[in-house]
C-alpha cells in the first residue's frame, strides 16, 4: 500500500506528550507499506480490533487504544490515506466518517 502521509505521523509522534506512540505508528506503517490490502475484511483478518467504518475509513488503535489512527483507504489503487491520529479523548470529538 502507498500511505499518504508519513509526516503526519512523524510529527505526532515528535511531540513530547506523545512520544510513547513512535514505535507502534513506525510498527504500524511499516506493516500498511507491506500490505496488499483488497478490502475491508482483509484488514479485520490482520488486525482484529480495527474498527471499519463507511466510505472505506478504518479506525487502528495504536499504543493499547491509547491512541486511535483513522485511515481512509482507495482499495483500487492500494492507497492509504492518513486523516487523524490522536488520543482516545481527542477521537471522541471528531467524526472519523467525514474527517
Amino acid at each position: 500500500m502507498r500511505v499518504i502521509a508519513l509526516k503526519t505521523l512523524r510529527e505526532f509522534w515528535e511531540r513530547p506528550e506523545y512520544a510513547d506512540s513512535q514505535g507502534q505508528l513506525e510498527a504500524w506503517y511499516r506493516e500498511a507499506r507491506k500490505a496488499r490490502w483488497s478490502d475491508p475484511m482483509e484488514i479485520k483478518t490482520q488486525y482484529r480490533a480495527a474498527s471499519i467504518l463507511k466510505g472505506g475509513r478504518v479506525v487502528f488503535n495504536i499504543a493499547g487504544n491509547k491512541y486511535r489512527l483513522v485511515v481512509g483507504i482507495n482499495y483500487p489503487t492500494k492507497t492509504v490515506f492518513i486523516k487523524f491520529i490522536g488520543t482516545h479523548k481527542q477521537y471522541d470529538q471528531i467524526d472519523a466518517e467525514t474527517i
